[in-house]
């Protein structure tokens, strides 16, 4: 169960940066609130995840799931120019997100 808690705190942590740009610099107020909404349940979850997992194994687990799916929101939401070269090391971040759940 702690790995699913995981993953939805990363699902949220994504969440959460995107409101964050929509919210641009929390000046429009539904979006900001979207923000803090999105940054609790992450650390919720996260905290959740942490009871049984080691921090060590989350914490990066917690991040990478966050940065890949922002990167990936930003280029579908926000048009985000990511050069080719960069998503060998997204795909690289995912193969360790798999490979750090493969090995615990």
């Amino acid at each position: 169960m702690a790995w699913i808690y995981l993953v939805i705190a990363g699902l949220f942590e994504t969440f959460w940066a995107t409101m964050l740009k929509f919210s641009m610099g929390f000046t429009k107020i539904n979006f900001s609130i979207y923000t803090v909404i999105g940054m609790i349940l992450s650390f919720w979850f996260l905290a959740k995840a942490v009871k049984t997992l080691p921090l060590g194994i989350a914490y990066p687990v917690w991040t990478g799931i966050g940065a890949v799916g922002t990167i990936i929101l930003g280029v579908i939401l926000f048009g985000d120019r990511i050069p080719a070269v960069t998503w060998i090391f997204v795909v690289l971040l995912v193969v360790s997100i798999v490979g750090i759940k493969l090995t615990v």
